[in-house]
Parts: C-alpha cells; sequence; structure tokens
C-alpha cells in the first residue's frame, strides 16, 4: 500500500488555494505549534473571504435557562445545581413570559433556550415553554434545545427522536443550537460528561433534525482533557454529516472556562489556542458556511482577532447568558449592537445585522423584518 506524503504547508497551502479537501493528517499538522500561527490563520482567512467577502455577522438575541438542575454532574459545566441546592432555580411561567416580553422591547430576533435537565420535570413542561413563548411572541425566533436536551426527552417519554422534534416543531420551534457536542472521541467523553448523550446519538438527533427541515449549529469544547487528534476526528465527523445532509449553519469552537468546574486545576486555553483552533477549523470544514468567534467565550480581544483567522460570525447581543459567567467569564453581560458594530469595524470588517437563519435584516429601532438570504461567496 502506498502511503500518502506526510503534510507540509505548501501542500496544504496548495490544497486550499485550489480549493481541495484538507485530510485528517493535514489537520493534525495545522495544530501543530512549530507551525506558524500567523501561516495557518492566512489560509483560514483566505477560505473565510472566499465564503463570506468583508462581511461579519452578528444579531441581537437573548439567552434564557429556564433551570439549573440537572441530572447529569458534568465535570466540565459550572451553570449546574442539584435539586435542593441553594443555587438551585426554576423559571416560572410569568418569568419566562417576561424575558420573552423584554426581547421584544429590545429588537431581538432570537431567544436562545437551553437549560438544566430536571429531575422532576416532564416533557410537557419543556413544551409548554416553548408553546407559551411561541403564542405570545411569534416574531421571535426560538433556538432550543440541544441534542442533549432532546435525548433526555426521549428517556422522559418514550418516544423516538422525530416524534419529539415534529411536537416541539408543532409547539413554535424554529431551529437548534449546537451544545452538547464538547468532544465526541469516547476517550475524552467518558472524562468529562461519561452519563451524557454520547457522539452517535448527537449526530443521529442532528440528522434527524435536518431531514426534518430543522436548521441546527454545532460547538466542540476545546482547550482541557483533548490531544489535537481528538480535535480533528471530532471536526471530521462534523464534516461528514454536513456532506450527507447540509443543515448545519454554523460552526462554534467553545474555549473551555475551568473555574468553579472539576476541572478547575487546568488552565484556560491561551488566545494563540484559540485563534489556531479557530484557523483549523475553518479549514477543516469547508462545507461549513459560517464560523463563530463567540465572544463570551474568547473575550472581546480575541474574538476580533478571530475575524482575522476564519470566523465571520461574532454571535450576538447575548442577553442574560449565564452558562459560561458561571464558570468565570469575565466578558459583559451584554453589547449594545453600537458596540458590536464598532469592534467589528476595528477589526476591519463589514458589520451586517442577520436572523437566525442568516437572512439580512432589515431594522429601524425595535422594528424588523427579515430580508434576503446572505448567499456564501459574497
Amino acid at each position: 500500500m502506498i502511503r500518502a506524503p506526510e503534510p507540509t504547508l505548501e501542500s496544504i497551502r496548495d490544497k486550499v488555494e485550489a480549493g481541495q479537501r484538507l485530510s485528517f493528517d493535514d489537520g493534525l499538522y495545522l495544530y501543530r505549534p512549530d507551525v506558524h500561527l500567523n501561516e495557518v490563520g492566512a489560509l483560514a482567512n483566505l477560505v473565510r473571504e472566499r465564503k463570506n467577502g468583508p462581511f461579519t455577522y452578528y444579531n441581537i438575541n437573548t439567552h434564557l435557562n429556564p433551570t439549573n438542575v440537572c441530572v447529569y454532574r458534568c465535570t466540565f459545566c459550572a451553570f449546574r445545581s442539584d435539586l435542593r441546592d441553594p443555587k438551585g432555580y426554576v423559571m416560572s411561567d410569568a418569568q419566562i413570559l417576561e424575558r420573552g416580553q423584554e426581547a421584544v422591547e429590545n429588537g431581538c430576533t432570537e431567544m436562545h433556550i437551553v437549560g438544566g435537565l430536571h429531575h422532576q420535570k416532564k416533557y410537557d413542561w419543556y413544551r409548554h415553554i416553548i408553546q407559551i413563548l411561541h403564542d405570545a411572541y411569534p416574531a421571535l425566533h426560538l433556538k432550543a434545545w440541544t441534542a442533549v436536551e432532546i435525548n433526555w426527552f426521549e428517556h422522559l417519554t418514550g418516544k423516538p427522536v422525530r416524534w419529539i422534534l415534529e411536537d416541539m416543531l408543532a409547539a413554535g420551534l424554529g431551529s437548534m443550537p449546537g451544545g452538547g457536542a464538547e468532544i465526541f472521541h469516547p476517550e475524552i467523553r467518558d472524562q468529562i460528561c461519561e452519563h451524557k448523550a454520547d457522539a452517535g446519538k448527537w449526530i443521529d438527533i442532528h440528522r434527524t433534525a435536518h431531514q426534518l427541515g430543522l436548521k441546527t449549529n454545532a460547538t466542540m469544547l476545546y482547550g482541557h482533557l483533548e490531544k489535537p487528534y481528538h480535535g480533528v476526528d471530532h471536526l471530521l465527523r462534523l464534516r461528514e454529516l454536513q456532506d450527507e445532509t447540509g443543515g448545519f449553519q454554523t460552526f462554534i469552537p467553545l474555549a473551555f472556562h475551568p473555574e468553579h468546574t472539576k476541572l478547575d486545576y487546568l488552565a484556560k486555553p491561551s488566545s494563540l489556542t484559540d485563534l489556531r483552533t479557530t484557523a483549523v477549523s475553518r479549514l477543516l470544514l469547508d462545507n461549513f458556511t459560517h464560523i463563530k468567534a463567540y465572544w463570551i467565550m474568547l473575550g472581546i480581544g480575541t474574538a476580533q482577532a478571530a475575524l482575522h483567522y476564519g470566523a465571520d460570525d461574532l454571535d450576538g447581543t447575548v442577553r442574560h447568558e449565564l452558562i459560561y459567567h458561571d464558570a468565570g467569564a469575565q466578558t459583559p453581560e451584554c453589547l449594545s449592537v453600537e458596540q458590536i458594530c464598532r469592534l467589528i469595524r476595528e477589526a476591519g470588517r463589514e458589520p451586517v445585522e442577520r436572523d437566525t437563519l442568516y437572512h439580512r435584516v432589515d431594522r429601524e429601532g425595535a422594528q424588523w423584518r427579515s430580508g434576503e438570504p446572505i448567499a456564501a461567496g459574497v
């Protein structure tokens, strides 16, 4: 058997410039610390500009975490609470609707809904959250429930994934976030979240969502116990599913925050690691249109730099984010549209407001409507 030659930066550059797909070994090479980060970033930027030109996207959004009580005890999580812990909470219908009203009054186009898997809450409670918000605020896009939560709903109902997703769609679900992916490889997943939905289940749930026409996002939690080959394995599994379904909109690399977790002996990943992970993700995920620099986790300065290392999206205003702030994130609780646009322009990019499904937003104050779809390659 003829073995492929070892990758070099020149061979990878040739592939990228020709629009050819990179291999597993190429990905491992790009992660090597002796491969100059700026060279990797320049290749990622080439792909980023090929797909999205000078534009950087953002949205006006808010988060809703209906409860932090969770049956799982993932070692990387600082958000969860035990049932009887004073920290634990469950939001009432009135509190949930108040959050929706606040979102609408502030011009939000999206509500991002994830939370704990409460021991004593039935499936109907989770569905009810979607229903009351959709009934009260039908223009507000509800991006809700990770694959881990959908898997929990399987356990609660005894119903298959397709039934659950169809039922949530009927209640008003608009799309799904990409959380719960963490790291797919069992060598790491079994150490950080051994009881949660495994890689196969996460992928199957997103496949089913895509088959039903639901758009979803994808994530990878990095900077903890994983090695480069775990990261490359994760990215290529996502790429394979995207080849099959085309249902992913955005990939979000998530920097691990160790504070207040069971892995608090680890150092937070450096900005250099953040930028390399963003760049490698952009280069390997050739069939993803968008890569997000999630400023909540990266910090504002690194997120700005990431716009030249493959990222084309900053997320949004992110009102009421709790999960990463509980883990020690020092970023602001919320950014205004003016601040976001200034940060994008400082980075030499052109800000464009989008909705959840990547349509341009035409806005006048808190009033808005979705415009034309954002086309790749503009």
